[in-house]
């Protein structure tokens, strides 16, 4: 559908700003809410296929036009592209750091190492920043710069392994179906090494099993060079050109929207990418083609002033949300307004890069670095620009060489290692022991009890004072009475990190709770928790529930998990308190709908409760202190002791 044997140049293809576009608007919406734009991160794999599509049909026509590559230009021309912006982040970085968040000043040399030699990558996998965390130590402004070093190595790499096919192989045929081996075994490497519950840095970040989609471009290169395809088509072959783009553009939309592609689950590693990644290819080689009108639909002034500047706006995305998030606490309070801000903050400074570092670095030369220099340093002329200019490097360059100097001087923290995570983890150990004997003990408990409430309220009346228990705990706002009654009570709880931090007091308190509590839970990844407690008959009379702490939920899930526990037994959801997140009220909003659905479920109002008191919580605005821990417990007791059943 035509091909034609004529030689031509290579053509400058003005639709490819738009798909940049899209692909970096989605990366933004994926990391300012991962939870609403979860496909957001399928932005990356776009860029890839562009990468691996135009770098391998320019290297081809140039073998075909003149029989050899110039390795040297095609260096200078990616060094002059990509190192003056990631200096300038790095620095840029690294001078903030020094002077407002020193915290993440530990391994910050390490970081700036490896980005500059390309392997940042193997550095993320090696220390264990996950791609996925988003609280406290866990955050780093650079997290996202491992698809620049998989680019860096392919740039690297591929003119040399061009060269080879070209060469040996010599044949098109063959040298297609040696780079579809290569792109196959990524593709097949990923989904092998994906494993459900192991953290999936390896895979999410390794250059191997992110080849998939450079791979795809590049076969697209090899049976659809830009330089061949003939612009006169049939109106026909026009149509169906146009149809075939509108169906890849829909389905990478769709796919980029999806819970289906969550990138913590499986599908997204055991095919997924690779599928939005193919589709991807598909589009690309419509809007390359002279006959679609795809280029032309992409071509507009928006697009093209994104698509120019996309780069620097995925650089510079990261390190401002993960700045302006550290310094303002109310997020939740106020989503779109400093959503808004955090994207004009990116934009502003992505502009500024691409007119003072990215076009003239472009261009520059010895000559027009001297001019630049002798206008810069000339104290009799203004040429206040350049002065500016010059001076901000500077400072910059100084401060930024400070902090990356000053960082192996400071001790990193391991987040696993802080007493919050020792304090979880001691927590986890005690819960898996103890709850061996108290699901037995719910087994057992066949029938209900023949005590009414009102009498077992009688003998915690009388316990409170001839035997009274956790007297320690009754500053925190809980009475001897209810405190006697949280020694009857049986209860099943499933809850996230804030659940778990806390168990321990929970289960002193409430002697027969059966908790299970672990770090980034969400709705979804429990519901099999709950069936499986409910098959061994270990779900009591009374479920206490507390997760939404990573992200928000799909009311139909809630809704599943309503139907797993079943109207006969009492259900406590213990709402969110995580003011740094903008799903914080989203989460809140749907449990209150809920209790309004289901009579059997009652909001314990942690959020409301604990709100006015910063100093219960840790640095992340989330978990409960040792201290806030007990106000925690005895808030969360005392609601379950006053409605629920006996």
């Amino acid at each position: 559908m035509g091909v034609r044997l004529l030689k031509r140049k290579n053509r400058f293809i003005t639709g490819y700003a738009g798909l940049r576009a899209l692909a970096v608007i989605g990366v933004i919406l994926y990391h300012l809410n991962p939870n609403r734009f979860m496909g957001g991160y399928l932005g990356v794999p776009i860029f890839l296929v562009l990468s691996g599509y135009l770098v391998t049909d320019h290297m081809f026509h140039a073998y075909e036009e003149r029989g050899k590559y110039d390795f040297k230009s095609f260096y200078v021309r990616r060094i002059k592209k990509l190192y003056p912006q990631m200096i300038a982040l790095l620095w840029g970085c690294s001078a903030y750091i020094l002077l407002f968040q020193q915290n993440l000043l530990a391994k910050l040399n390490q970081i700036v190492v490896a980005n500059l030699l390309n392997v940042y990558n193997f550095w993320q996998i090696k220390n264990g920043q996950s791609y996925f965390e988003r609280f406290a130590s866990n955050e780093s402004p650079f997290v996202h710069l491992w698809t620049m070093s998989i680019e860096g190595q392919f740039y690297i790499i591929w003119p040399l392994v061009v060269f080879l096919l070209v060469k040996l192989a010599k044949k098109k045929k063959i040298i297609f179906w040696i780079i579809t081996a290569l792109t196959v075994f990524s593709a097949l490497e990923m989904a092998f090494l994906f494993k459900p519950g192991v953290d999936t840095s390896r895979i999410y970040y390794g250059t191997d099993t992110r080849f998939f989609s450079l791979g795809l471009g590049a076969m697209l290169a090899v049976f659809w060079p830009t330089w061949k395809l003939n612009a006169n088509l049939e109106k026909g072959d026009r149509r169906l050109l146009n149809v075939i783009g509108a169906i890849a553009l829909v389905g990478i939309l769709l796919m980029s929207t999806s819970p289906i592609f969550n990138p913590q689950k499986a599908f997204a590693y055991r095919g997924g990418m690779f599928l939005f990644s193919l589709v991807t290819m598909i589009f690309v080689g419509v809007i390359a083609h002279p006959g679609s009108s795809w280029n032309k639909w992409l071509t507009n002034p928006v697009f093209s002033w994104i698509g120019s500047r996309s780069y620097g706006i995925y650089l510079y995305q990261f390190p401002v949300m993960i700045f302006f998030e550290d310094k303002v606490k109310d997020i939740a309070d106020h989503v779109i307004l400093y959503h808004l801000i955090e994207i004009i903050l990116i934009l502003v400074i992505a502009e500024l890069s691409y007119r003072f570092i990215e076009k003239p670095f472009g261009r520059i030369d010895w000559e027009k670095l001297r001019q630049f220099l002798s206008k810069a340093l000339n104290l009799q002329a203004n040429h206040y620009q350049s002065k500016a200019l010059f001076a901000t490097g500077i400072v910059v360059f100084i401060l930024g060489s400070f902090g990356i100097l000053k960082a192996p001087t400071v001790k990193a923290e391991n987040p696993n290692h802080s007493e919050l995570a020792t304090q979880i983890k001691s927590n986890r150990n005690k819960q898996l022991k103890k709850n061996k004997k108290l699901i037995k003990e719910a087994q057992s408990k066949k029938k209900k009890s023949t005590t009414s409430k009102a009498e077992i309220l009688a003998q915690a009346k009388k316990a409170a004072t001839t035997k009274p228990v956790n007297k320690d705990f009754e500053k925190y706002g809980i009475s001897q009475v209810d405190l006697q009654l949280a020694q009857k009570i049986q209860v099943t709880a499933i809850g996230d990190s804030v659940m778990a931090g806390s168990s321990q007091n929970l289960q002193k308190l409430m002697p027969h709770l059966i908790v299970d509590a672990a770090v980034s839970r969400q709705l979804g990844d429990t519901i099999p928790l709950f069936e499986e407690y409910k098959k061994k008959g270990a779900l009591n009379n009374n479920v206490l529930i507390g997760l939404g702490t990573n992200g928000a939920f799909a009311p139909k899930e809630l809704d599943r998990l309503m139907q797993i526990i079943g109207p006969k037994r009492q259900v406590f959801w213990i709402n969110t308190h995580v003011p740094t997140r903008d799903w914080q009220d989203q989460v809140n909003g749907e449990l209150d709908a809920a209790a309004k659905k289901y009579p059997n479920l009652t909001i314990i109002k942690w959020h409301e409760f604990a709100g006015s008191h910063q100093d219960w919580f840790y640095d992340d605005h989330t978990h409960p202190t040792t201290e806030g821990s007990k106000f925690y417990s005895a808030y969360v007791t005392k609601t379950l002791v006053t409605k629920g059943k006996y």
